[in-house]
């Protein structure tokens, strides 16, 4: 028994999340069967079959046939790389959607707060702010169905659908309940942001290089070009990856003529991409860390490689291969490893990431502590020397954080505690007297969630103004 895959002619789509996927004449599948025992193999799924039918007569259970053969699809797949899987119809079409940086819907983004499903902004130019939508909104319904308790992600796919459909959606707006019938359209997912920033620099952030990523580039510099802005951050921080063509695309807008990388194929050898751009315009270097990866390390790779500027932060993520898109007859798509590429000086990437030229580290975004590991503090009552409880333990822990010269947190509060209650009170200008009082549980609280706070500065980009000016 043979399974026949058809290869599609041309690749549309390449991995978004930290993968890549480029054009290929032949199928990969050939070279591989030329290595298998083909005979063994018809034995072999013979057996297979045998031993399906029998469970099936056997085990206790219904067994789903379909979902036998997605089994057995997993478990092929398990044995190869991180980076090929199988995709169900539903779960390629989220991922097409990604990469295509567009999907049919009504142009909302939302939020949960407090187990409510709230619009925290409808996007400009969308059917959603012309039928009305507000940010602020509590979605209830879509389509008749209650959304209460269900997770973005969820109310997202309810909310989507083909362009040109209606769906109806029930909101609540202070205490009064609206319903809406709005007609879906084409939603462009914005992948690119910029701004001027002081000394006359411009400020490039790539989020991920999708199918519209290149035309919100060349946007971005016809404005920067009106304010005569000649040096440029790059920032490919966080960006997991995307489409090959189109980081090849905007590498031609800032690199000169000359290598950009190299993709060694086990079907068809070793190709080469290029860039055709005559003449650097801008001066530029590039903002990365360790969730940069894929698409976004060949970009930074060819920048550092071609001499054209500086890369900042730490290293990158250390994806270096090529997957391939394909169809199989029965509605699953697959993506599969069929290359590795090398930057433009033949640097290799896989596992290794993109050293930058100049490392800095950055906690923007981290917390300095875990709140969650700290007992709280109920203000259900006011506990004071020799009281022993968690609400203890949680105020030892905050003090001891704090820098104040406790002892081993241990849930007793014992005399050094209770000092240094005291003393944190008269520091905090609240009653000293040492009891754990509500308004002192208020405020260690308050106090270790600001110590807890993450840091805002921006130490990355902070050097790449630096080297910029």
């Amino acid at each position: 028994m043979k399974v026949n895959f058809s290869l599609k002619k041309q690749f549309k789509k390449i991995l978004s999340l930290m993968l890549i996927v480029i054009m290929v004449i032949s199928s990969p599948f050939s070279v591989y069967a030329a290595e298998l025992d083909v005979d063994k193999l018809d034995e072999d799924i013979e057996l297979l079959k045998l031993v399906i039918q029998d469970i099936n007569k056997l085990y206790q259970y219904d067994i789903n046939q379909d979902d036998i053969i997605k089994a057995l699809y997993d478990g092929f797949f398990s044995i190869l790389d991180d980076y090929s899987v199988i995709y169900t119809k539903e779960e390629y079409q989220s991922f097409d959607e990604h990469i295509s940086g567009e999907f049919g819907g009504i142009g909302v983004q939302i939020t949960v707060e407090k187990d409510k499903l709230i619009i925290s902004s409808p996007l400009p130019n969308t059917p959603a702010i012309k039928a009305g939508i507000k940010a602020g909104d509590e979605i209830i319904a879509v389509n008749g169905q209650s959304v209460v308790g269900f997770t973005t992600t969820q109310a997202s796919k309810l909310i989507k659908g083909d362009i040109g459909t209606v769906v109806n959606i029930e909101i609540k707006r202070g205490d009064t309940k609206l319903s809406f019938n709005i007609k879906r359209d084409k939603i462009v997912v914005s992948s690119v942001e910029s701004k001027i920033l002081d000394n006359n620099i411009g400020y490039l952030k790539i989020t991920d290089f999708n199918e519209n990523t290149t035309e919100q580039v060349e946007e971005a510099l016809i404005n920067f070009d009106k304010n005569k802005i000649a040096k440029i951050i790059l920032d490919v921080r966080d960006n997991p990856g995307g489409l090959l063509n189109v980081a090849i695309d905007i590498l031609n807008l800032f690199v000169p003529k000359g290598p950009l990388l190299y993709v060694n194929y086990k079907s068809s050898g070793e190709k080469v991409f290029e860039s055709t751009l005559e003449k650097q315009k801008y001066k530029v270097c590039v903002l990365v860390n360790e969730y940069s990866a894929s698409a976004s390390e060949i970009f930074a790779g060819a920048i550092q490689d071609r001499g054209v500027g500086k890369i900042i932060g730490t290293t990158t993520y250390g994806k270096g291969v090529v997957q391939g898109l394909f169809t199989i007859p029965n509605g699953f798509n697959i993506k599969l490893t069929i290359a590795e590429y090398f930057t433009a000086n033949r640097n290799k990437v896989q596992g290794l990431g993109i050293k930058p030229n100049i490392v800095v580290e950055n906690k923007i975004g981290q917390a300095k502590i875990d709140l969650s590991t700290y007992p709280e503090l109920k203000k259900d009552r006011k506990p004071t020397l020799n009281t022993i409880g968690l609400d203890v333990l949680g105020a030892e822990m905050i003090l001891k954080t704090l820098g104040y010269k406790v002892n081993e947190p241990d849930g007793i509060l014992d005399a050094v505690t209770f000092e240094q209650i005291k003393l944190f009170q008269k520091n905090n200008n609240l009653h000293s007297y040492g009891v754990l009082d509500f308004a002192t549980q208020d405020a260690l609280g308050s106090a270790i969630k600001l110590f807890a706070a993450p840091e805002t500065e921006d130490l990355q980009l902070k050097k790449a103004i630096e080297i910029m000016k």
